[in-house]
């Protein structure tokens, strides 16, 4: 993106700078629409009764060929299912999975499957990490099942042909960068409703959790404990929704309120948690001023950065080839922002940023060159699939001029943030789920673990699975800004908790709080 022209930057007191907006972003509705919205059959009903073929298959144990997987001992899998459960005698697709034995089978007391979040994340990989943070005795009773779900990496991908890794983006300064984004969101939405095709509707989380189950059936097993994530909390609660009497030891670590999951709400919720990690990170930086030159106080901080956002929309700061403008600054620190201990770096990428806007020449950082790669360039491969499950398992409000107001509402108390946190996504032009959204109620012993400041996953979303799960028990984590917990970032009150549960299979007796050890 080359340098724009000279646009209004005022668009609540010009009555162009709205025009232009609603314009822009009518045409691409009217566009994505016409595409995307193509009539379709009649909504899936409940699954087919005879789903022996693939709850009777056979599975072929083979290497992974993944250097790390393979050195853990693990093996991996394919597992046919069907694209359609209302249609299972028709499509089918795949999804691999991973095995890690016991290390001890005389222990060995069942299956546990995970999820690393996203939507969208690769978990063939994943037991790797939270393995390590069971003791011996907990890791002995398992056997651990890491899966890609439907859709992702060695699985049958969805692949829309993406100019950029994801679907999330800030909607920029001012009306003309949000006309852009409009635009820019309806062009993925196309995109994937041109290369996926009716495929696209079954992306979605109930049919994840129907997979799990269909590998549960596979390996023998009455039920499986379960291991998620960030997203891969949502799925593990649709999973015991769907299959209470299939749910044993539930674990979900930095959790979604189910009530508020999808593309709005749920990323809605995470504005205001990151202004005020921003906050925090901007009053450490300011104390570091001799280094990153950002200013001696907060607000002088916030004020550069600011500045160098509103600068970057007028001209697109060229780093290594990359153009970064409004839309973009704000997702890297979003990226970087969800661990405490990543303060160092998103202050010495940001330096990069306004050295670079001066003309600077910079040795670009390895982290930030491979995020710009991603959300730029969608390499090494683009993470559409992130977008087809939100918006094949929930509606969104389709009308442009409603997230404008919501994010021209943001800013003042969100300057960073709220033009991402209420921007409008591809699932604005999606076409509706097949299925209803999950309501998930139920009395499926749980353990939730949350740590107070996370950025992704909020508290108050943790508080929300809490009320949805009514026989769980939430573990905080206090004053710690930390997405995912276990296996991420030990703390010895977090890890004696959830060993204690997958070991002994007792939930607390109430809810407490852990202090932070690190």
């Amino acid at each position: 993106m080359g340098q724009r022209g000279k646009t209004v930057r005022n668009p609540k007191t010009s009555g162009r700078g709205v025009r232009v907006l609603i314009a822009t972003a009518s045409a691409a509705v009217a566009a994505a629409t016409a595409a995307v919205l193509v009539p379709h059959a009649a909504a899936d009903r409940a699954p087919a009764a005879d789903l022996s073929r693939y709850y009777g298959q056979q599975l072929t144990w083979k290497t992974c060929a993944d250097p790390e997987i393979d050195k853990a001992g693990a093996q991996c899998a394919d597992v046919t299912v069907p694209v359609n459960y209302a249609d299972a005698q028709g499509a089918t697709m795949t999804v691999a999975i991973s095995r890690y034995p016991s290390p001890d089978p005389s222990k060995r007391r069942g299956i546990m499957l995970s999820n690393p979040g996203g939507p969208g994340g690769e978990g063939l990989d994943f037991p790797i990490a939270f393995g390590a943070a069971m003791t011996p005795e907990v890791r002995a009773q398992y056997d651990l099942i890491g899966m890609d779900p439907r859709g992702v990496g060695l699985s049958t991908p969805v692949r829309c042909g993406w100019r950029t890794g994801f679907g999330l983006q800030s909607a920029g300064v001012d009306a003309k960068s949000y006309a852009e984004s409009v635009a820019f969101q309806a062009d993925l939405a196309l995109k994937c409703a041109t290369n996926e095709g009716d495929r696209l509707r079954h992306i979605t989380t109930r049919n994840t959790a129907r997979d799990m189950d269909v590998v549960r059936g596979i390996l023998g097993e009455e039920r499986i404990s379960f291991f998620g994530t960030s997203y891969g909390t949502y799925l593990g609660s649709v999973f015991t929704q769907m299959f209470p009497e299939r749910s044993d030891r539930i674990v979900l670590d930095s959790a979604v309120d189910p009530a508020r999951y999808g593309a709005v709400r749920m990323v809605q919720d995470m504005g205001p948690a990151n202004e005020a990690v921003f906050e925090t990170w901007a009053g450490w930086t300011a104390e570091r001023d001799g280094e990153f030159h950002f200013g001696t106080t907060r607000d002088q901080v916030r004020t550069s950065v600011l500045d160098m956002i509103r600068r970057a929309a007028d001209r697109p700061i060229d780093l290594d080839g990359y153009e970064v403008d409004d839309h973009w600054i704000p997702m890297i620190l979003f990226a970087g922002l969800d661990d405490p201990r990543n303060y160092p770096k998103v202050a010495s990428q940001l330096r990069q940023l306004a050295d670079a806007a001066e003309g600077t020449a910079v040795q670009v950082d390895p982290g930030l060159a491979d995020s710009l790669k991603f959300m730029l360039r969608a390499e090494p491969v683009e993470n559409s699939v992130q977008m087809a499950i939100m918006c094949g398992d929930a509606a969104v409000e389709r009308d442009p001029t409603w997230y404008w107001r919501n994010i021209e509402a943001s800013r003042a108390t969100l300057p960073v943030f709220g033009a991402f946190a209420n921007n409008i996504t591809p699932c604005a032009f999606w076409a509706p789920p097949v299925e209803p959204t999950t309501v998930v109620n139920n009395s499926v012993p749980t353990l939730i673990v949350q740590s107070t400041g996370d950025t992704r996953t909020t508290y108050g979303n943790a508080l929300g699975m809490h009320r949805a799960l009514d026989a769980s028990r939430l573990v905080t984590l206090e004053d710690v800004a930390i997405h995912y917990i276990f296996g991420r970032y030990p703390n010895a009150c977090v890890y004696a908790a959830v060993n204690t549960y997958f070991g002994e299979g007792t939930l607390p007796a109430s809810d407490f709080t852990c202090r932070n050890d690190s």
